[in-house]
């Protein structure tokens, strides 16, 4: 869309069809929903290659690694979202009864949502996902990064949904900024987190609510009872995955000084076990632009030159004309270095030595609250201090990534990485207002509560005020 007066003139078309139909009946819903899942399926293909041309290189298999968990909570939400729809009881206090208190859940109204690039379906599809099942109409602006896929699924969108249902937004940083200062109901950004100081900014002139998806420097915690070869295998995984253009990606390691030498000599085995031959090997994905790429080396080269150990992890050189950047390590990397104090997201993984689990703790609560954290350890007390003494979005246990997936879940971040969360029940009531309603019994005390104010009506004060 070019201009403001176009992005206005389709929420105006989205805001009218909503109040025509302000509580979309489950059938509605459903369908809504059905329409999106059979995209999905049938654009699978077609997906994954408007997603691979834009990154240069991503695999199909990452692609489908987003349709998975896409598909999966449209699944989850026509199996629960007509009970999610349903009035709630509250409890009502004994002074009130026997009224009775119920919450109601309405739709929002209009969504906005702002898909960043790396994962440009999932981040699209996962938070639409929520907003159509709480009954709202939406409103997608999808990255200028990844052009083809979103002109692609732009397309799709509007051959399956009529144009006051849902509407996809194309165009550059311009049009986002316009986008975001839209007044819808709600509005849910994902990126980073100073655009969402921008994104805030923008909303709270039109008193727009936000959910605010940002990131962050996630620790991998490998705690003193932590099986090595385990973690080491997991942390690379969620590190490697997209490249480490995951939000949620392991942004640097904390582990017992002892081990430093021997995780450094398990990632490398464990690397070229699941990216042999990275040169030639379509299963690694590409920095998504020429500006990422410069700032991966940028980061590496800065770090070494203020005395970081680099310890590749695959054999071969940076491809700058592919944007293939390979996996390293960065041992001894000084607290100040700009790669200890930005989010990496890419293939960069410093290690930092702990002499105590205490010691480790301090240093992630000595940081902005990280998007996710992730512990290695069997023993429970351990586990349990590490959970109680920190603050993180949330937490996956002798893993990574994974609670990001969990439909039972909220998905969000805390602090700088990020505010509200979404993902199944979670995002139906933040896309949802649960309206409060007392209903008052035929047969009540509360015409003793009205002037003149006599005797009566001070005893039973007193009484109230005794009892609550």
């Amino acid at each position: 869309m070019a201009d403001t007066t176009e992005l206005i003139t389709t929420l105006h078309r989205l805001r009218s069809a909503q109040a025509r139909d302000p509580l979309p009946a489950w059938p509605v819903r459903a369908d809504r929903l059905r329409r999106l899942a059979r995209m999905l399926r049938e654009q699978r293909a077609a997906f994954a290659a408007a997603i691979d041309a834009d990154f240069g290189q991503r695999p199909a298999e990452e692609t489908d690694l987003e349709l998975f968990p896409s598909l999966s909570a449209v699944h989850h939400a026509l199996r629960h979202g007509r009970r999610w729809m349903r009035p709630r009881r509250a409890p009502t206090s004994l002074a009130f009864r026997p009224g009775r208190n119920r919450l109601v859940p309405q739709p929002r109204g209009v969504v906005g949502i702002v898909v960043p690039w790396n994962y440009p379906l999932f981040l699209a599809v996962g938070p639409l996902v929520d907003a159509l099942v709480a009954g709202n109409r939406a409103m997608v602006k999808m990255s200028e990064f990844t052009p083809r896929f979103a002109a692609l699924f732009a397309e799709q969108v509007a051959r399956r949904f009529a144009d006051d249902e849902v509407v996809v937004v194309t165009g550059d940083a311009a049009v986002a900024q316009a986008f975001t200062a839209l007044p819808f109901d709600h509005l849910l950004f994902t990126g980073s987190t100073a655009v969402g100081h921008q994104v805030m900014r923008a909303a709270a002139a039109n008193l727009t609510p936000v959910t605010l998806e940002l990131g962050g420097k996630s620790p991998a915690i490998l705690g003193p009872g932590g099986d090595l070869d385990h973690a080491v295998e997991r942390i690379l995984i969620g590190k490697l995955l997209n490249a480490g253009q995951t939000c949620v990606a392991p942004d640097y390691v904390l582990l017992p000084r002892a081990r430093i030498e021997a995780f450094a000599a398990r990632a490398r085995a464990v690397a070229a076990r699941l990216y042999p031959d990275l040169a030639h090997n379509r299963q690694y994905a590409s920095l998504a632009s020429d500006r990422h790429f410069a700032r991966m080396a940028a980061l590496r080269d800065e770090a070494a030159a203020a005395g970081a150990r680099i310890v590749p992890l695959a054999e071969g050189a940076a491809d700058p004309a592919r944007r293939l950047f390979p996996p390293q390590l960065l041992l001894d990397v000084p607290d100040d270095a700009r790669v200890m104090r930005e989010e990496i997201f890419g293939p960069l993984l410093p290690v930092v030595p702990y002499d105590s689990l205490a010691q480790a703790i301090d240093y992630v609560n000595a940081r902005p609250h990280p998007l996710a954290l992730y512990l290695f350890e069997r023993d429970r007390a351990a586990v349990d201090a590490v959970i109680a003494r920190t603050r993180a979005g949330g937490v996956t246990l002798n893993d990574t990534l994974y609670h990001l997936a969990q439909h039972g879940l909220p998905f969000g971040g805390v602090g700088a990485s990020g505010m509200g969360g979404y993902h199944g029940k979670a995002g139906f009531d933040t896309f949802s207002h649960l309206k409060p309603v007392f209903v008052q019994a035929r047969w009540n005390g509360a015409g003793l509560l009205r002037p003149p104010y006599g005797p009566r009506f001070r005893r039973l004060l007193e009484l109230l005020l005794r009892h609550g």
